[in-house]
C-alpha cells in the first residue's frame, strides 16, 4: 500500500468509525479510503466555491463584493 495518513478525530467521528468497523467488518484504513472516494464523488471535480450573485452587478466588477479594495470606506458617513 502507498502513503500513510495520520488523522485526529473528535469523539463523535471516532464513535462513527467504531460503528462502521463493527457493521462492515472492515479495517479503519479501508473505511477511510472508501470515505474519501465517496466524498470525491460528491464534490464536483474542478469546481471552486462560488459567491452567489458574483458578477451580477451593473458596475461590471466581478469581485465587487469580495475584494476589500472596492469596499474601503463603504458604510461610513
Amino acid at each position: 500500500m502507498g502513503k500513510i495518513v495520520h488523522a485526529r478525530m473528535d469523539e463523535e467521528t471516532d464513535r462513527l468509525l467504531t460503528r462502521l468497523r463493527r457493521q462492515t467488518g472492515l479495517r479503519d484504513s479501508e473505511i477511510v479510503r472508501r470515505g474519501i472516494r465517496a466524498l470525491a464523488t460528491v464534490v464536483v471535480a474542478g469546481s471552486e466555491r462560488e459567491i452567489v450573485g458574483l458578477g451580477s452587478f451593473e458596475s461590471g466588477k466581478p469581485d465587487l463584493g469580495s475584494n476589500a479594495k472596492h469596499l474601503r470606506g463603504f458604510g461610513r458617513s
